[in-house]
């Protein structure tokens, strides 16, 4: 039989949806305020700051960070970051994590020591720019891409879902003659989609916003991924981005409507990656964090 709620569970579920709502505004309306920014006219920015409904819309912004090459360059270095030290990344950790997980590797428990030692202390930023430099790695994208490879806590949930696979499968696949590797490609890699889609886009967003590292490693401002661009323009308001004679005479560049065009543009593309793994995300989120 079903009752009708109470008077005080439906303050309570009211109070919970307005608490959420509020919550989800204070969210979202920075991200609206800057994609309505970025397509208002300068003079309506400095006269009004805060514009969510404006009067004069331009397009002046985004005409003018796209009137070089300076943003797409930034953007093509952003984008090849993200794949390649996603790929890395996702190859040494499930390569390091599958051995970790198997009861008969020899060692396992010093190295498992190792791995969390790492996550707990690191070597600091001398020491690790130091190493760079002596690998010969600086002004190179392998400064970005192999320091910080693996990530240990990533590994160690990695190895924990690795543990859950049950036992028979490999014992199956050796009987058929399958060897190790074999098995790692062809059985667990396979089983362990949702959790390599959680941290596809854990190690994605990483390599996206990429930011210090650029700074310590890279002084071509060729090399310079779109978050390190985004800083310049922030600092010095254009940076030199656009070319004003695209622009009739006299254009001076909407230093607001500019930093905020960019930071949109800068967004949208790693935003546009979590809705091809959201279906993984939540499942791959919990599994590997129940069994240590």
């Amino acid at each position: 039989m079903v009752h009708d709620k109470t008077w005080g569970n439906r303050l309570f579920d009211w109070s919970n949806i307005a608490v959420l709502f509020g919550i989800a505004m204070v969210t979202i309306i920075p991200f609206i305020y800057l994609i309505i920014g970025s397509f208002t006219s300068s003079a309506e920015l400095l006269q009004k700051g805060f514009v969510l409904f404006p009067s004069d819309w331009s397009l002046d912004a985004y005409i003018y960070i796209f009137s070089t090459h300076t943003l797409m360059r930034s953007m093509m270095v952003s984008i090849y970051i993200t794949i390649a030290g996603t790929i890395i990344n996702l190859l040494l950790t499930t390569l390091l994590a599958y051995p970790l997980a198997r009861k008969d590797f020899d060692g396992r428990k010093a190295l498992t020591f190792m791995v969390v030692f790492s996550m707990l202390f690191s070597g600091g930023i001398i020491p690790t720019y130091l190493v760079v430099k002596e690998l010969g790695l600086l002004n190179s994208f392998w400064s970005l891409l192999l320091p910080g490879a693996i990530n240990a806590f990533n590994l160690i949930v990695m190895k924990s879902f690795f543990q859950q696979l049950p036992d028979g499968l490999e014992e199956s696949a050796k009987i058929d003659g399958c060897n190790d590797l074999g098995i790692w490609f062809k059985i667990v890699l396979p089983l362990s989609l949702p959790a390599i889609a959680t941290f596809s886009l854990f190690y994605a967003v990483g390599h996206w916003n990429t930011f210090f590292n650029a700074i310590l490693y890279i002084n071509d401002s060729t090399k310079w991924p779109v978050q390190v661009l985004l800083r310049q323009i922030v600092i010095m308001s254009q940076g030199g981005i656009g070319d004003t004679s695209a622009f009739a005479e006299g254009f001076v560049p909407p230093s607001q409507s500019i930093k905020m065009a960019v930071i949109i543009v800068s967004t949208v593309p790693i935003l546009l990656v979590y809705p091809f793994l959201q279906k993984h995300f939540a499942k791959g989120a919990l599994l590997g964090s129940v069994k240590g």
